[in-house]
């Protein structure tokens, strides 16, 4: 089993760019929108979203590239690479999110 290197294009590297792109985009968004239960907030923040989309994808990129992998060696298969670089993808999103939370709550 050959460790992946960081950066390495891969399937999970791919799958997880994509998940961390796009959640970047509305991770922001998430809190206000669920506390105001305004689905419009979700694109209250573009600029900021913007940023998070940028960040939030090359992170999802070295992430998924690692965990994608490791996954797919293990189950020997193609889908649990992807499926593995996706869940790799969610990371920078959960914490964008949780961070956005935290922005919005009072404290």
């Amino acid at each position: 089993m050959k460790r992946p290197t960081i950066g390495e294009a891969n399937m999970g590297a791919l799958a997880g760019a994509i998940v961390a792109a796009i959640g970047g985009l509305f991770a922001v968004g998430i809190a206000p929108a669920v506390l105001a239960r305004n689905p419009a907030l979700l694109f209250g923040t573009p600029i900021l979203g913007l940023i998070c989309w940028v960040i939030s994808g090359p992170v999802g990129w070295l992430i998924g590239g690692q965990i994608g992998p490791l996954l797919g060696d293990r189950f020997r298969t193609r889908q649990a690479e992807m499926v593995g670089g996706a869940l790799g993808g969610m990371v920078p999103v959960i914490l964008i999110a949780l961070w956005g939370w935290y922005m919005v709550t009072p404290h």
